[in-house]
């Protein structure tokens, strides 16, 4: 039987930013790496252990696969393996990123709420 994308929530937010960084775009390690980085300020770092470690689990859970695509020979490096969400990966970070934007929904309420009690 098939995973739920449900059965992963709450996802590990290393697992997270490893999906978000291949919705869209194959990409190898290194360039995941950099892509969280930037993305995040430099607040969320991935060291090479915890991201090949992340990678091997994906790819255990079958979140994520190997990519055959190569990009032109000048802009590659053989060494490197590029990785791509799996369907079952799109629809885990879709259901993980409908959990986080309740979650935020209800932290801007309880906020709201509270100004509110504040001013009257």
């Amino acid at each position: 039987m098939p995973a739920k994308p449900e059965s992963f929530l709450p996802l590990k937010p290393h697992w997270f930013h490893v999906l978000l960084s291949l919705d869209g775009q194959e990409q190898h390690g290194y360039g995941i790496m950099q892509e969280v980085l930037e993305r995040t300020g430099g607040k969320v770092r991935l060291w090479p252990a915890t991201l090949y470690g992340t990678l091997k689990r994906l790819m255990d859970e079958d979140l994520i696969e190997e990519s055959g695509a190569r990009p032109a020979p000048e802009q590659d490096d053989a060494r490197r393996r590029y990785y791509r969400l799996t369907r079952l990966g799109r629809r885990v970070l879709a259901a993980e990123s409908e959990r986080l934007e309740d979650l935020v929904r209800v932290i801007h309420a309880k906020r709201g709420a509270r100004e509110r009690r504040a001013e009257s």
